[in-house]
């Protein structure tokens, strides 16, 4: 099954329609992370949330997730752009915490004080705008919606979900995202609400009928269109190129230091795990371009 995200509209314009199935993307990316059990509940979600805010992106645009929290995972990053990449890594990916009432404790990863930021680069060549939330549960799915709602002023609701084999591989991975734009009316929102909390386990209908299958439950008999179906996947934007520019940054002396006391540096990308291996005289190249400290 293609990971993908459908989005959709009522037809009368008051409904937002957002869902998706990344259960390959979920599990490429856990697996290079190697995260243990809770990790990749976590991240899975986290990765199903950042597909379905990317496939709001218009074309040069991204978006990032990043998650602080007090817990043992201490942080998870997302990323998406428009064309439908998506990535992720996590703090320790090695972070466990006991299951809580019989369920996945992703509160206990992540931890239950921190906050969200979520970054908007609208490909304009300025700063990304940033906007930040504390946490709330530390669900993942509940904190994106708070910030939907509080930051970005439209009411949200999100739903997402990961579930693993006996090996603690993603097997099935996807959500939602529902928002009530300015032309929803009060009955329309309701009916939306009352489908929401009668909608059956997402793992099993990403199992029945992919996305597709949780659009048409969240509508029920409402009329509404189909307006997209996105493609997305697993890229990583490093290269040996941009781990050159980040260890300019570190000014000549530092670099110097570090190819004669280390004979070398070892650097590797927190998304994709690629290993950039620069030798003593690599680095003595690169101590020769980079610009002294001002003032030095």
């Amino acid at each position: 099954m293609t990971d993908r995200i459908v989005r959709a509209m009522s037809a009368s314009g008051g409904i937002r329609v957002l869902a998706g199935s990344v259960s390959g993307l979920a599990r490429e990316i856990c697996s290079l992370q190697q995260a243990s059990a809770t990790v990749s509940v976590a991240l899975g979600r986290g990765l199903a949330g950042g597909a379905l805010l990317g496939a709001q992106l218009k074309p040069g645009q991204r978006v990032a997730l990043k998650f602080e929290g007090n817990g043992p995972m201490r942080k998870m990053i997302i990323e998406a752009e428009a064309d439908g990449a998506v990535r992720g890594c996590v703090g320790d990916p090695g972070a466990e915490a006991e299951p809580r009432n019989g369920k996945w404790n992703v509160p206990g990863v992540l931890g239950n004080a921190g906050f969200l930021t979520v970054s908007k680069d609208l490909g304009l060549g300025g700063e990304p705008y940033h906007g930040m939330v504390q946490l709330r549960t530390s669900e993942i799915g509940d904190d994106l919606a708070y910030y939907l709602t509080d930051s970005e002023q439209v009411p949200s609701a999100v739903g997402l979900s990961a579930s693993l084999d006996e090996g603690g591989a993603v097997v099935l991975c996807g959500g939602f995202l529902v928002q009530a734009l300015p032309k929803a009316d009060s009955a329309e929102i309701d009916g939306m609400m009352r489908r929401i909390t009668e909608l059956p386990a997402l793992p099993a209908l990403l199992q029945e009928g992919g996305p597709e299958a949780i659009v048409e439950r969240l509508f029920g008999g409402a009329a509404y269109n189909l307006l997209e179906t996105r493609e997305v996947f697993f890229r990583c934007g490093c290269s040996r190129a941009k781990v050159e520019r980040a260890l300019l940054t570190l000014g000549p002396d530092e670099l110097r230091e570090m190819g004669e006391k280390e004979h070398g540096a070892d650097i590797t990308c927190e998304f994709c795990r690629q290993r950039y291996r620069f030798d003593e005289a690599e680095l003595g190249a690169l101590a020769d371009r980079s610009p002294a400290p001002a003032g030095a």
